[in-house]
């Protein structure tokens, strides 16, 4: 088994951090050169002690969730905190699925020959060590740990101090995983304590063993990281998120995609937050879609258009189209059509995920085109964005920024490249 992780406070931070950023970069050298069996191994072995120590787990996230109440802590904060059986095993059956992807590290992606006679390859290799800063979710301590372990790359996980003990219980499960594979247990490190001390040790590079910080929590996580890093980001700001009903949308599938997109999790960063509905369709389509989100539950805030369809939507306000509301509310506005969608999504969205529901195929490549996000989507629900959905696996999160990475950051989005050069003698004139 597994020693338990010691908590560290006060002036020993400092000292603790380094030495987790130097022990990170010794296991990262050793665990870049390990095979694809004995990474699969390791997460094999890790599934099966989450199962094992699931009433451990559980038990910690309960003592977890008892002071997030007490703190005040509701809705989807609550729902992203807390796990139960079916959400350990899922993180258990992530493992492995995580496992069976197929290994990017050492796979060559092009190949050319030059006129005299020298082969160039470009190979994948992986990123080295990895910083992941989050909040709340505990199973991203799982996720983010295969992820960075099938990519060969090691990680130091700075998980939310409201999942403190949820964290370490899973951690716990992790490490003993890469004992029993025989990969180094510093592959995959916790931050040992609560001091926000911490981050900011992680964001100056940690004596420069990170090589890319990974922020995965609110609006104020993301922005101060992206604020504060010196060191590479793969980030998203927030999911301000939008489904378009166009004049040539089916109803009966709008309502499905709609209700799904805002009200399957509203907590997740693929929730939608505002819908949009053509002008030309709003007579037929416009009631039955808010009829359908209050009656479930959902509070509307709309603009005049929207307000008329029902004396329960509320008014829209400015700050309404900005906003990721991540709870059971969406803003409504009818619009002028495609084009007029386009540039709301331009001016209010955060480059994320966006959805249109069309019949015409000429407006779904329009939108496809013109919509600037890492992820679009036509007659699909946006709750699609999400790395193990597009058959990554997993993901560590969704970049939606330009460099290197751009939506879901699964195993491949976690290496980068070299060149491998061959030659016969070859010199150069």
């Amino acid at each position: 088994m597994t020693a338990p992780l010691k908590s560290i406070e006060g002036n020993d931070i400092a000292t603790a951090m380094a030495d987790l950023g130097r022990r990170a970069r010794v296991a990262a050298r050793s665990l870049g050169q390990a095979g694809a069996a004995q990474k699969n191994a390791a997460l094999t072995a890790m599934a099966a002690e989450i199962r094992r120590r699931s009433a451990d787990i559980i038990a910690a996230n309960a003592e977890d969730v008892k002071d997030g109440k007490a703190a005040g802590m509701t809705g989807s904060f609550l729902d992203r905190l807390t796990l139960n059986e079916a959400r350990v095993e899922a993180m258990a059956t992530g493992l492995e699925v995580v496992a069976a992807v197929e290994d990017a590290v050492g796979k060559v992606t092009e190949s050319w020959q030059r006129p005299n006679g020298m082969t160039i390859e470009r190979v994948r290799v992986p990123l080295g060590v990895v910083g992941v800063i989050y909040e709340s979710r505990p199973n991203v301590t799982a996720d983010a740990g295969a992820l960075c372990l099938k990519a060969g790359n090691a990680v130091i996980l700075r998980g939310g101090s409201d999942s403190f003990r949820s964290s370490r219980a899973i951690h716990a499960a992790l490490t003993e995983g890469l004992r029993i594979a025989g990969l180094p247990e510093d592959a995959i490190q916790i931050v040992p304590t609560r001091d926000r001390a911490a981050v900011g040790m992680m964001l100056a590079g940690l004596d420069s063993n990170i090589d890319v910080i990974v922020p995965r929590g609110g609006k104020g996580l993301v922005a101060r990281v992206q604020t504060e890093a010196r060191v590479p980001v793969f980030a998203h700001l927030e999911g301000v998120v939008h489904v378009y009903v166009d004049k040539a949308a089916d109803l009966a599938m709008a309502k499905d995609i709609v209700l799904n997109a805002k009200l399957r999790r509203t907590g997740v960063c693929g929730a939608a937050e505002t819908l949009l509905v053509d002008r030309a369709a709003a007579q037929t389509h416009l009631k039955p879609l808010v009829d359908m989100l209050i009656d479930a539950g959902c509070e509307v805030r709309g603009d005049a258009a929207v307000q008329k369809t029902d004396t329960r939507v509320k008014p829209a306000t400015e700050e309404d189209w900005p906003a990721e509301y991540l709870d059971a509310i969406i803003a409504a506005k009818v619009v002028d059509g495609v084009d007029d969608a386009i540039a709301h999504i331009e001016r209010y969205g955060s480059h994320h995920t966006d959805a249109i529901v069309t019949a015409d195929q000429a407006a779904a490549d329009k939108f496809l085109a013109q919509v600037d996000s890492a992820i679009v989507l036509h007659n699909a629900s946006t709750q699609f964005a999400d790395g193990g959905e597009f058959g990554f696996g997993a993901e560590i999160g969704i970049s939606t920024g330009r460099m290197h990475a751009r939506g879901p950051v699964g195993v491949e989005q976690l290496t980068t490249f070299k060149y491998r050069i061959h030659g016969s003698g070859q010199t150069r004139p």
